[in-house]
Formats: C-alpha cells, structure tokens, sequence
C-alpha cells in the first residue's frame, strides 16, 4: 500500500487553496517520491491542522499543492519546554529530532559555563524539527528559541512553571516518585558535557520551583539524558500517561 507523503509548509491551509511549493520541495516530491499532478499530499504547518491536498501545476520550474479538506486538527503536545545546552553537530541533530518526536512544545537553547557550543545554527533546528514532525505524524511543530544564558533562564522563567533539572551528583533515586507530585506547565533542563558548574548547580537549588532529577546510578551522555529525561516526564505527567 502506497503511503501518502507529508509535507511541512509554512503557508495557511484552508479548502481550495493553492499552495506554491519551494523549489526543494517540488523537487523532494517528483523528482526524490516520483509524484505527478493529482496525487495526494498531507500538509500541515502547525496552526491549521493537516489537510489533503493534491499535487497540481507540475513544470521544470516547480510545482503546487491544492488544499481538499482537513484530516486532523493542530492538537498541542504537553506544555513541556526542552531546555538544553546545545552540542556539536550531529549530536544536536539528534537531541532536536527526538525532542520533537517525544512531544515537546518548545527548544530552548541554554548556554552554560561548560557549554562548548559557540553558535548555535537555529535554521539547521528548525529544518530537523520540520522533518522530525513530517516523519512521526505530529501535526503541531515545536518552538525553536533564540539561545540564552542559564542565569537569563532562570531569571525569566514563568513562576507557574515547574523546572527540572538533570543532577548527576544526586544520590540515584526513583524519578517517577521525585516527579508524582508535578503538574503542567513544566520545563526539563539538561545541562552540558561535563555537567553544571558549581555556581550553576547553587543557582538551580536556590530557585523557587526547582527540583533536581537523578536519571539513576549512571552517568549518561547529554544526549541520551535528553531522551531519559522527556520520556519520565512523558510517562509521568504527559500525554503517555
């Protein structure tokens, strides 16, 4: 059975509208999938909902969508914010990718004293967000912040939502019983390789709504913390449970 292909796009959806496509994804759909003119596409932007549209006006130059009907509504995930130090390369790609596919509303980038991440690419987030979304049916598409200092985080951090942070130094105890008691909103942080400095650690310990997360007896890298923590949090107080 042929699977229809979703699309990530960035215009408004709404019955019979035409939808130009970029170059790339003209290209991604009759040239990478082969499509010609009236097979169906799902698109979706986050807002709308995800609609059925049909491939029209295919040329050398480029292609269009033409929107039929809605087949599922924007629904939100969990109000989780994912807050990180960024890593190099293609761990990044990883954490953001799996961040997006275990259902959080947002990615904030954080820079910590032993963050080694000096530039942080928010286009390259965003087009991984966009393809994570496409490929694990999520309708709705994650925030992608602009970077800031830990101490600007915590600074502004909305006093009604709960903050959890990774602390290996922690003497490894149940997560789930640490986070039985939490409620939504809430935002998980997890720091760089290396961990949180000192100074950092004092600063978290000593803000109201603060709670540190022991992800048990082994020191994980900051990647699969990522993956650990969200998951607890799904499982705990999520749409998983």
């Amino acid at each position: 059975m042929k699977t229809t292909p979703r699309l990530h796009i960035e215009d408004q959806l709404a019955a019979g509208l035409a939808i130009t496509l970029s170059r790339e994804q003209a290209h991604y759909l009759t040239s990478v999938l082969r499509l010609a003119a009236g097979d169906p596409v799902r698109a979706f932007n986050g807002r709308d909902g995800e609609w059925l549209c049909y491939l029209a006006d295919v040329t050398r130059k480029g292609a269009s969508l033409q929107c039929e009907r809605q087949s599922a509504a924007a629904v939100p995930p969990p109000d989780i914010d994912y807050c990180f130090a960024p890593l190099k390369h293609a761990r990044l790609d990883y954490v953001v990718q799996k961040a997006t596919e275990l259902g959080v509303r947002r990615l904030r980038p954080v820079i910590t004293q032993r963050t080694i991440v000096e530039r942080v690419n928010l286009d390259r987030m965003r087009a991984n967000v966009s393809e994570a979304a496409e490929q694990c049916n999520l309708v709705f598409v994650p925030e992608v912040a602009e970077p800031e200092k830990l101490a600007e985080l915590v600074a502004r951090r909305d006093a009604n939502r709960a903050l959890v942070y990774c602390d290996e130094t922690m003497t490894p105890a149940s997560p789930l019983s640490a986070l039985a008691d939490l409620k939504l909103p809430v935002a998980v942080l997890v720091g760089p390789e290396g961990g949180f400095t000192d100074a950092e650690r004092d600063l978290l310990r000593s803000t109201p709504g603060a709670r540190p997360l022991s992800l048990g007896p082994r020191v994980m890298r900051a990647d699969t913390a990522a993956v650990a923590a969200l998951t607890l949090l799904q499982a705990a107080l999520g749409d998983w449970h």
